[in-house]
């Protein structure tokens, strides 16, 4: 977990924990899915859990999820990392938070309050956000930010010395009020105790009926608490996605973000805009990616790789100096040196060793290929565990499946399985043994012995010709019926 310097002098001089109360129990009915809103991906990783990293990552020791519709899903998702409380009616964000009294009322300390749907809110942002409302020592510090179109959006109005008076909704904001362009983000950072004292007094007499969370903002200015406001440097960080159209920004902004990191480290994308990088990957340097790469799941590539033109690659290893060209691979291992494509198919449980080869139109599936072997082009191996410097040729399957039973195939160092050759599992090719092309196996090879299964060719003079008449002749009879 990464420290700022306020952090910790705060807990150098035994300063109160930082705490925070993820608000995730809205159903999010304008997204129009099935799929729970806080669950929706972003580059590949739900929103929930973006924003729990950020807050984790801020130095927040104790992180409580308030969950309503789809909670079990969401538990399920981010498991032992947080607390949960049920807010089993949705009657505001004041109403959600209180929800946390009783894990959170009787602690001391700083409350991070932050929506579930934020994801492009960054650790650097909320550690700025602590470290202001330290400093000031303020009851509630809000996260700004300032926009030149704010419609919509809650204002915040500070006074004279800068500190903020109030929040005004767009509803009820007055003309001049209405010309500020400095909106409130729904972030927010309390004095723990105070936090939960002032939700006491907050009461649902409005149009919606709902306890509102920025009527603590009011209640603390009215005692004469500090209220400090952070505005966020960069505006997108304030997103919050309530529809597909926002998904999609984030989107675009959270792979602008994920390229760009990965430049700055030392990988070469050449087309940034038509390269894909989840929010899990990691990528060594000198690594070169090539335009239409995506990258997703939890994949980790080494140093000095080439990837692409058009690589999918999904929940994989790529170690250091591997090549993969035009091909998809997912759940699969691809060794030092290994060079994979155009157009191979790496299927779950795949494992390369070093230096091997997999060539055009070659599909593996759980199997392992150990060091320097070969498959070259227009072959399957599937359910297969290959020794060193196997060669095989193009054409040539493991038969493994039989309709109810998946066998093993076992080809050993230095074997050499011929072009259009049926390996029929379960069967093993000894060390060194030679299977001629064109034959079906259908039983073990001994080490260094030649198989050949292949019935005896036999030419028949001229019966080509007759094959032809006879064709010509059944065509003009159905002509003529």
């Amino acid at each position: 977990m990464r420290e700022n310097y306020f952090f910790k002098k705060e807990k150098e001089a035994g300063a109160l924990k930082r705490l925070a109360i993820v608000l995730a129990a809205g159903q999010g009915k304008r997204m129009k899915s099935k799929l729970y809103k806080v669950l929706h991906p972003v580059c590949g990783k739900p929103m929930v859990g973006h924003v729990l990293n950020a807050v984790q990552e801020a130095g927040c020791e104790r992180s409580i999820v308030v969950v309503g519709h789809g909670a079990e899903a969401v538990k399920s998702y981010l498991g032992s990392s947080a607390e949960y409380v049920l807010q089993e009616q949705q009657l505001g964000t004041g109403h959600a938070v209180k929800q946390a009294g009783p894990l959170l009322a009787g602690e001391e300390g700083v409350t991070l309050v932050i929506c579930g749907d934020t994801p492009l809110v960054t650790a650097e942002t909320l550690e700025a956000l602590f470290d202001l409302h330290h400093r000031k020592g303020a009851a509630a510090t809000v996260l700004t930010a300032k926009m030149e179109q704010p419609h919509g959006y809650g204002r915040v109005i500070r006074g004279a010395n800068g500190t903020v008076e109030r929040i005004v909704e767009q509803k009820d904001c007055s003309p001049e009020e209405a010309a500020v362009q400095e909106i409130n983000t729904g972030t927010y950072c309390f004095d723990n105790a105070k936090l939960f004292a002032a939700l006491e007094k907050v009461t649902n007499k409005n149009a919606q009926q709902e306890y509102y969370l920025t009527d603590v903002i009011g209640i603390l200015v009215q005692a004469n608490e500090i209220v400090e406001g952070y505005a966020v440097t960069d505006v997108r960080e304030s997103i919050g996605v309530n529809d597909r159209v926002a998904l999609a920004e984030a989107e675009a902004v959270m792979r602008e973000r994920i390229v760009r990191g990965h430049m700055l480290n030392g990988v070469t994308v050449i087309d940034p805009a038509s390269t894909y990088i989840g929010a899990e990957v990691t990528i060594g340097a000198d690594t070169v990616l090539y335009p239409g790469t995506v990258l997703s799941g939890k994949t980790t590539i080494g140093e000095d790789c080439v990837l692409g033109p058009a690589a999918e690659i999904e929940d994989s290893v790529i170690q250091d100096g591997a090549k993969v060209k035009q091909s998809v691979l997912s759940r699969a291992e691809v060794g030092r040196e290994t060079t994979v494509g155009p157009f191979a198919y790496l299927r779950p449980g795949t494992k390369l060793g070093a230096h091997v080869k997999i060539g055009d139109f070659v599909e593996i599936k759980n199997a392992t290929l150990d060091d320097g072997s070969k498959v070259s082009h227009l072959s399957y191996v599937g359910d297969a565990k290959v020794g060193k410097n196997v060669n095989i040729g193009c054409g040539a399957i493991t038969v493994n499946y039989d309709g109810y039973n998946k066998s093993i195939t076992e080809i050993e160092d230095d074997a050499f399985v011929g072009s259009n050759v049926n390996l029929i599992a379960p069967v093993k090719v000894g060390k060194g043994a030679y299977v001629v092309a064109g034959s079906t196996i259908t039983q073990s090879v001994p080490e260094n012995d030649l198989a050949i299964a292949r019935t005896r060719q036999e030419n028949k003079p001229g019966y080509a010709e007759k094959i032809r008449a006879r064709a010509k002749a059944k065509k003009q009879r159905q002509q003529e019926s």
